[in-house]
């Protein structure tokens, strides 16, 4: 599969390791998959949008998380063009694109599948 790195300047690989906050471009990047362009996170698993979920809102919270569990935002994780980050009804910081929370899906076991695309007709794989 091939990426493409958002962001990919060696100026903000300096400016992450300088800081220790990690932008959008060092943890979502793109790949192609059998239904085309999907974000994905650091480690090339594929992300996902529920439909239940509001613009800069999760609705995705105790068993429905087990399954579908956030992109998780540090700390010091900045925002960055179309990629930013909600505060969760707990607290959790998450990652979102265009203001819909991203996950991750636990039955996809290596990167690049895309088996949470269209469970229950709510998830589907967040494109860019």
């Amino acid at each position: 599969m091939k990426s493409n790195h958002f962001l990919a300047s060696a100026a903000l690989a300096i400016s992450v390791m300088a800081t220790g906050a990690a932008f959008a471009g060092s943890v979502i990047s793109t790949t192609e998959t059998a239904k085309g362009a999907a974000l994905v996170d650091a480690k090339g698993m594929t992300l996902y949008v529920f439909d239940k979920d509001a613009l800069g809102v999760s609705n995705c919270y105790d068993k429905c998380e087990m399954n579908w569990p956030i992109l998780k935002a540090g700390a010091s994780d900045r925002p960055q063009g179309e990629f930013g980050i909600i505060i969760r009804a707990n607290g959790d910081r998450q990652w979102a694109y265009k203001g819909q929370p991203l996950y991750l899906w636990v039955k996809d076991a290596n990167p690049g599948d895309i088996t949470g695309d269209g469970v229950m007709g709510v998830w589907h794989i967040a494109k860019p």
